[in-house]
């Protein structure tokens, strides 16, 4: 048995027995910047309101919307993205989901927030992409969530008891959502010249491989804007802090990505004759096999 599996529900910690945190769970509110005041993940009626869950002693982000708190990935980025004169002035904004077109027409996909600069009279001068990193889970989460949602009060005092204990697949994330978004999106935004961002958490980056970083940021293609969920014990609520920013070049960071690790070759053959060994014992002598049938007749 071991502890719920979940950590945040509707953007309170489940340990969170305030007047406040229930009110937005009794009413399925997101207080991270959702398009509309309610949780809509998977479901607008009835929301999977989990915003991370627990894995060796963190709370990992699950739902992308949970990066929004206070805006601080966006004013991160536009640091990045724009100059000082535009960040001191503040002639800048925010626009989310923005499809994003191939020279054919064809969709590339839709980036998640465009950061855009303006003159005085609202004509766009710069523009930049921030990309959300929030990793897949294996195993299912609505069993937990449901519950812990249906008696919240006495839950959190409870044990899992199941064995289905839902984990972030860091592969899954990077391979299905973090690679493609950097083929295609990406490298139209390279060719356009336009800077890049892509927010994650530690816990994420740290699966990947040691991306090669550049001297001066001036150089860079891409901001990797890398977070950690730290928990203020006066509110008992976590908080999104930036842990540190790693500058690259475009094409070096995706080889980085792309390019296989393999293990050694001796391994895998242990693996081979693991499984060449259980066949042949399938068949052994002991047990008539074609050949032998065909002999007797």
């Amino acid at each position: 048995m071991t502890k719920l599996p979940i950590s945040e529900v509707f953007g309170f910690p489940i340990s969170n027995n305030s007047k406040k945190a229930e009110r937005f769970r009794k009413n399925k509110l997101c207080p991270f910047h959702n398009k509309v005041p309610s949780c809509t993940k998977n479901s607008a009626t009835e929301p999977l309101g989990v915003c991370s869950i627990c894995f060796e002693n963190a709370s990992v982000i699950t739902c992308p919307i949970r990066f929004t708190e206070d805006w601080v990935i966006a004013s991160d980025a536009a640091k990045f993205i724009f100059d000082k004169t535009t960040i001191e002035k503040g002639n800048w904004t925010t626009l989310r989901e923005i499809k994003l077109n191939d020279q054919s027409g064809k969709v590339a996909g839709n980036i998640d927030y465009v950061l855009v600069s303006y003159d005085k009279n609202g004509k766009i001068l710069d523009f930049g992409s921030l990309e959300v990193q929030a990793v897949y889970i294996s195993g299912n989460i609505s069993k937990p969530f449901n519950y812990y949602y249906s008696n919240r009060g006495e839950r959190i005092k409870s044990e899992w008891k199941s064995k289905d204990i839902p984990r972030p697949d860091f592969l899954s994330s990077s391979r299905k959502r973090l690679v493609p978004q950097l083929i295609f999106k990406g490298e139209i935004l390279k060719k356009w010249g336009k800077k890049q961002t892509v927010a994650m958490q530690k816990e994420f980056y740290e699966t990947l491989p040691q991306l090669p970083e550049v001297k001066s940021v001036d150089k860079a293609d891409i901001a990797w804007l890398i977070y950690t969920l730290k928990i203020d014990k006066s509110t008992n609520t976590l908080s999104l802090v930036q842990e540190k920013i790693i500058y690259t070049e475009f094409k070096p960071a995706l080889d980085e990505i792309l390019t296989p690790k393999p293990g050694f070759v001796d391994d895998f053959i242990d693996v081979l004759q693991s499984k060449l060994d259980d066949y042949l014992e399938e068949i052994s002598p002991d047990v008539p096999i074609l050949t032998d049938l065909k002999s007797e007749g």
